[in-house]
């Protein structure tokens, strides 16, 4: 019976942990967000879309926009290199999770 109970255990311990690991910045941004349209399953859609198109950091930035919406107008209009070319991915990136994820 103990075996059992500790089996159960382990089993959910590394469900939980392994349904935590799955969940990027994207995905814990969009469910942290107020918007009344997020869901796991759609902020996973998403997070889906962002780890094929974006590098890790470009999710960080990206995530970012759900708390601070103007920080996206900067970066649209930096000078920067980098984030000319994030932007170019990131639109990217906006136009397949809407087809995507609706």
């Amino acid at each position: 019976m103990m075996k059992a109970f500790t089996v159960a255990a382990v089993f959910a311990a590394s469900t939980f942990t392994a349904g935590a690991a799955l969940a990027g910045p994207i995905d814990n941004a969009c469910m942290r967000s107020d918007r009344a349209s997020a869901s796991r399953s759609l902020c996973g859609c998403i997070q889906n879309v962002a780890n094929a198109m974006l590098t890790a950091q470009d999710q960080r930035l990206a995530a970012k926009f759900f708390t601070k919406p103007d920080m996206a107008q900067e970066v649209r209009m930096s000078k920067s290199a980098y984030h000319n070319e994030f932007w170019g991915r990131y639109k990217s990136f906006g136009a397949k999770a809407a087809a995507s994820c609706s």
